[in-house]
């Protein structure tokens, strides 16, 4: 009889619970978990590395998204740093949202300082070939760029000590059978009025660009000019979008932009780092730990862990092997000194850093 009150009491309770949520029955499991992803990238030399995208756009230019969306993509993704880059002269949006080249920034400030996002005030100069588009950082007032003649636009960016970036050199439909540096550009570079130079935009790698980088000490840059929404144009699963990692004192803007004036700086795009080579070392050496495990007839054993987000694809005259990212690989090693080539690690257009393995 006991035994029969309590299974009715249970039916009841069932019963009158599911008529309690009729009306509203919540699945959060739906729902993205909105949580950040960690980028594993050491830090190396005494500096902090920060992951960056200095090229992006918005609805005040002609993007598709509203400012707050970049912050919040960037946090998503891991980054630290972003700078809105919306066009000074093509804003074919203006007549629906309003607003000047400030405004962009002025809107994704609050958010960045929510979610801890170092936001660069910035524009993009938009002129057709030569010179062709430029990105113009650490600004104060955007609008002081809107003139009719570029160089009175170089000029202005320079009067309020902006870093400026060659935007996408190669970039077909302004630059279509090579990638070419102008005699403007060179008139740019004596008045110092080019300081970085994108080596990767969007899709595209130019590694003529990393020679000129290199060649002329410019910071080696990668960014996703991107208009839509990262996610629908990145395969952020597999990858991640293109970045400029940079080496700073510490995690400000102010350090920020000291560090890029010192060209302490690499492009990420896909699987591969472009850059300086004592950087490009220093993460490789910082990203690789080595563990001996045995003699062998054919040599030492080791056990090489990655502790990055960068596999490193290892080449010599005799043998190929990959460490993959956040992982590990066991190698023979006959000859303690033997050199390898990185092939994804780019020291200029067609070299490739060349490291012996961190044998103990």
């Amino acid at each position: 009889m006991k035994a029969k009150l309590i299974f009715s009491l249970l039916i009841m309770f069932h019963a009158v619970a599911f008529a309690q949520n009729v009306n509203n029955i919540q699945m959060p499991e739906l729902l993205n978990d909105n949580a950040r992803k960690t980028i594993h990238i050491p830090d190396i030399l005494g500096y902090k590395t920060l992951k960056c995208d200095f090229h992006i756009h918005t609805v005040f230019s002609d993007g598709i998204v509203w400012p707050t969306v970049r912050v919040d993509e960037a946090w998503q993704e891991g980054l630290d740093a972003i700078a809105i880059t919306d066009h000074i002269e093509n804003n074919p949006s203006k007549k629906h949202v309003g607003g000047d080249d400030n405004s962009s920034f002025e809107i994704a400030k609050p958010r960045a300082e929510q979610k801890n996002i170092i936001l660069i005030h910035a524009g993009e100069i938009t002129r057709s070939m030569p010179p062709g588009h430029f990105n113009a950082l650490f600004l104060k007032d955007v609008t002081k760029l809107d003139t009719p003649d570029y160089m009175d636009a170089f000029k202005a960016a320079a009067d309020q000590d902006a870093f400026i970036i060659w935007n996408h050199p190669g970039w077909k439909a302004q630059q279509p059978d090579t990638c070419k540096w102008w005699e403007l550009h060179t008139q740019l570079y004596k008045n110092e009025w080019i300081h970085g130079i994108e080596v990767f935009n969007e899709k595209e790698w130019y590694p003529v660009a990393l020679d000129w980088s290199m060649d002329k000490n410019l910071a080696s840059m990668a960014n996703s000019d991107i208009h839509g929404i990262t996610a629908g144009m990145y395969n952020l699963e597999k990858y991640h979008r293109p970045m400029t990692l940079v080496f700073a004192k510490e995690r400000t803007e102010k350090s920020v932009k000291e560090a890029m004036f010192d060209k302490r700086t690499l492009a990420w795009f896909g699987d591969n780092l472009a850059g300086k080579e004592e950087f490009l070392s220093a993460i490789f050496t910082n990203a690789i730990d080595t563990e001996f495990i045995k003699e062998s007839e054919k040599g030492k054993v080791y056990l090489l862990k990655n502790s990055s987000d960068v596999p490193f694809h290892l080449i010599s005259d005799d043998e190929t092997f990959t460490i993959p990212k956040k992982g590990e690989v066991m190698v023979t090693v006959r000859d303690s000194g033997k050199k390898y080539k990185i092939s994804n690690l780019f020291i200029k257009g067609t070299e490739n850093l060349s490291v012996s393995l961190p044998t103990k």
